[in-house]
């Protein structure tokens, strides 16, 4: 009879390696940048073991994934990527760049399969806040104890570190909404944290981004005027008392912020105006993966003369650049379907804070993603994968309590 029980829980352990995986997956990524800084691929391994355990517990069960349109864009997708690629073969970021963008596609096409299945959207959910509250703690300390002008912790740039916690912030209301005691209680600190790092980045982008998920947030009713209210009051006090403790270190930080947000403006419509003219003429394929970077001083006639390979910092004129109309559409295309995912997934009683919290996310990585060049980040693909996998949790036949979502 032991023996047996052994035998049962063995028979268990790979599906939950294959939730370990997925939630670690989506809990480093925020903190990339402290795992670069041990090793160069250690922020791969999460990655690569969920792959690899997902292979091996879907060739063992002999079962496919459970198929979903958002598949075939994402096959669709990986196809322009490739072949716009093998065009552009010659250019010193298309292998870089092709490196890059099929990771996010297959782990987004695997995290569809296996939040449908074996892992509980809850814990993606809770993974994700959990990374992005250790990045904002990173965050806040860069400030604090670094002296850093605009807080960057795991990452290099303010803006890009701003734009994963506002897209964490959102998911803190359906673990809150559970009221699970202790975790609830965490997930509430967490989002004070989430809220102060971003604050902290001082970037613009991620305010707007912001305000624009907490708007979702209430125009649903998934988060109550009342609540929101309390929650600015605590804040503000807060924000006052930080701002009389270091009055001095803010003004500087805000001096330095406006003289980069003057120039950020200027540069911004620069390297616009050169996506832009790229994709004018190369509508079909672009110029490949990373191709932005060595065109741009020719776009730009060498507009900035000290930045000859930046990045567009418009995700869409970016990825239309690089991919052309074809590449522009299938990847407009991939949030089209979550949206899609996302509404038909309540309309079939699919936990209701969840996936507008998802939306919410979804939208603030939709909105800072026009000043910033996101699309290599995993926020996006992570709204994406959970607003499918909810879609395909409530379809015909394969729908679980909402408890287990």
């Amino acid at each position: 009879m032991t023996t047996l029980v052994a035998a049962r829980r063995d028979l268990r352990l790979p599906e939950r390696s294959l939730c370990a995986f997925a939630c670690a997956t989506v809990a480093l990524a925020p903190v990339e940048g402290y795992l670069l800084a041990v090793h160069g691929q250690l922020a791969k391994l999460a990655p690569a073991l969920l792959a690899v355990t997902w292979v091996a517990v879907r060739v063992r069960d002999r079962v496919p994934p459970r198929p979903h349109p958002v598949h075939g864009v994402l096959a669709l997708f990986a196809v322009v990527v490739l072949v716009s690629a093998a065009v552009h073969a010659g250019e010193p970021y298309a292998l870089e760049y092709t490196q890059r963008w099929l990771p996010f596609l297959v782990v987004t096409a695997i995290l569809v399969d296996v939040a449908a299945r074996e892992v509980p959207i809850r814990s993606l959910l809770v993974s994700a806040v959990a990374g992005a509250a250790v990045a904002g703690g990173g965050a806040l300390y860069s400030l604090i104890a670094e002296g850093e002008s605009r807080a960057s912790g795991p990452l290099d740039d303010p803006n890009d570190l701003a734009h994963v916690l506002v897209a964490a912030l959102p998911l803190v209301v359906p673990i809150v909404a559970a009221r699970r005691g202790p975790v609830s209680v965490l997930a509430l600190l967490a989002g004070g944290v989430l809220v102060a790092g971003a604050a902290a980045t001082f970037s613009r982008g991620g305010g707007l981004a912001l305000t624009a998920a907490v708007a979702l947030l209430v125009l649903r009713k998934v988060l109550p005027l009342r609540v929101l209210a309390a929650a600015c009051g605590v804040l503000a006090v807060l924000a006052l008392g930080g701002a009389v403790v270091a009055e001095q270190e803010l003004a500087k930080a805000l001096q330095e912020k406006s003289f980069i947000a003057s120039t950020n403006v200027d540069t911004r419509e620069l390297r616009w105006q050169a996506a832009a003219r790229i994709l004018t003429e190369h509508p079909l394929l672009g110029v490949g993966p990373g191709g932005f970077r060595q065109e741009y001083a020719g776009a730009s006639h060498n507009a900035e003369v000290d930045e000859q390979t930046p990045v567009a910092h418009d995700m869409y004129l970016e990825v239309a650049a690089e991919l052309g109309l074809p590449g522009l559409l299938l990847f407009a295309g991939l949030i089209g379907t979550a949206v899609v995912a996302g509404e038909r997934a309540l309309r079939r009683g699919a936990d209701r804070h969840q996936v507008v919290a998802v939306q919410a996310s979804l939208l603030a990585v939709v909105v800072a993603s026009t000043f910033l060049s996101e699309q290599y980040y995993l926020p996006l693909w992570l709204m994406i994968a959970v607003a499918c996998a909810a879609d395909i949790r409530t379809g015909s036949g394969s729908a679980r309590p909402a408890r287990d979502q």
